[in-house]
């Protein structure tokens, strides 16, 4: 079976339900995974293949001791691949000697090439309806990263192996800062909303840290959208007249009779319509998730009615009526228009766990339906299934 989308986000904050009506936006929360660490995301192993087998290039990664990120000139070296010079890639014996020698190696952008991260953010994502990025931080004994700082974005902090000690500030009831000290240990997440200031302090072992940022959509986001529809109105791209700074006070006036057109607008602005823009593009701006994508490909240039398929995991896919006789899906990192017509036997295929080409015979022939799954195949919605 595979894991549901809700399954990342219970592994970061347990109850999900009270994590988004008690603790999103509001204040730092600690949670402890009752099923284990997190190693089967990024284990100590996987650093060290990932730093010696597969070429990084910066800027994949980056090395920083007591708050301060190392010259690339330090852990890089220029290699050729087919007669071309390729600069910044990653150096290991440098790296290594970087890191016994107290320097945190910081890994950028996991969930764009690391499998099980790939595939993580994604679940994560999709949860929380925001855009996810995930770095790794290794940290070797005795040493310190980065010093106390704010994000401008949530983070979750899930701690893959080793541990660390934390330092949180947060606001008192008095109005005073207050530290908090954490230990994180392996399947510990520590959750920051943005702009909560924290530090990571130096520890007796080495510490492997994953930190997800998350990057929200505000209530400013939509309320800019609002007004800059408004303010694509022509009339407001009048010049202010002139000799405008001897008369300040008629303009003034002037302003406010303005400010009251647009706030009666914003009176009877749709607020469905911003939404659903929005949401639209969240559900066509994720990475593509294609996986075996070539192998499908090629197996599906002449599909067969006994061909067995399911939903690729990962894959977006949800339906908006078009103008037409248009169907529109949105698929994660685009959007696809098929005839409406379709629609029925669309909806089918998202709910069946598998099937086979033929069980569509009683909504389209045999041509249409080979046409129909090659194409969702190609688009990266459904993957073949070993018979």
């Amino acid at each position: 079976m595979r894991p549901t989308v809700a399954e990342a986000l219970e592994r970061c904050v347990g109850d999900v339900d009270r994590f988004a009506h008690e603790v999103w936006g509001r204040r730092f929360r600690v949670h402890e995974s009752p099923g284990g660490g997190f190693d089967d995301l990024l284990s100590l192993d996987d650093v060290d293949e990932l730093l010696t087998r597969h070429s990084l290039r910066s800027p994949a990664f980056r090395l920083v001791r007591d708050g301060r990120t190392l010259p690339l000139s330090e852990c890089t070296r220029t290699t050729r691949i087919g007669g071309t010079a390729v600069t910044g890639v990653a150096d290991p014996a440098r790296i290594l000697a970087a890191i016994e020698d107290g320097a945190t190696l910081v890994l950028q952008g996991l969930h764009r090439y690391w499998p099980p991260l790939v595939d993580f953010c994604r679940e994560l994502e999709l949860e929380l309806g925001h855009p996810c990025q995930v770095n790794a931080y290794v940290t070797p004994p005795g040493a310190q990263g980065l010093r106390p700082h704010v994000d401008t974005h949530d983070v979750f902090v899930l701690q893959a192996f080793g541990t660390k000690s934390w330092q949180v500030w947060r606001t008192s009831e008095a109005g005073t800062d207050d530290v908090e000290n954490v230990e994180l240990r392996p399947g510990t997440a520590l959750y920051l909303p943005t702009g909560t200031r924290h530090a990571a302090r130096a520890q007796h072992a080495v510490s492997g840290h994953l930190t997800v940022g998350i990057h929200p959509t505000r209530w400013r986001d939509l309320i800019e959208a609002v007004v800059a529809r408004l303010l694509d109105d022509p009339v407001w791209e009048a010049p202010l007249p002139v000799r405008y700074h001897r008369s300040r006070d008629t303009v003034a006036d002037e302003l406010g009779r303005h400010l009251k057109q647009v706030g009666a607008q914003l009176m009877t602005a749709d607020p469905a319509e911003p939404v659903e823009r929005r949401v639209e593009r969240f559900l066509t701006s994720r990475a593509p998730m294609l996986r075996g994508g070539l192998s499908d490909r090629l197996r599906v240039s002449a599909p067969e009615d006994s061909d067995r398929l399911r939903r690729r995991p990962g894959a977006v896919c949800e339906l908006r009526a078009g103008e037409g006789g248009v169907l529109r899906l949105l698929l994660g990192d685009r959007e696809l228009r098929v005839p409406d017509r379709l629609e029925p036997v669309i909806r089918e295929i998202l709910a069946r766990e598998t099937f086979v080409v033929r069980d569509l015979a009683d909504r389209l022939d045999r041509d249409s339906r080979l046409v129909l799954v090659r194409r969702l195949v190609r688009e990266g919605l459904l993957e073949v299934v070993d018979a």
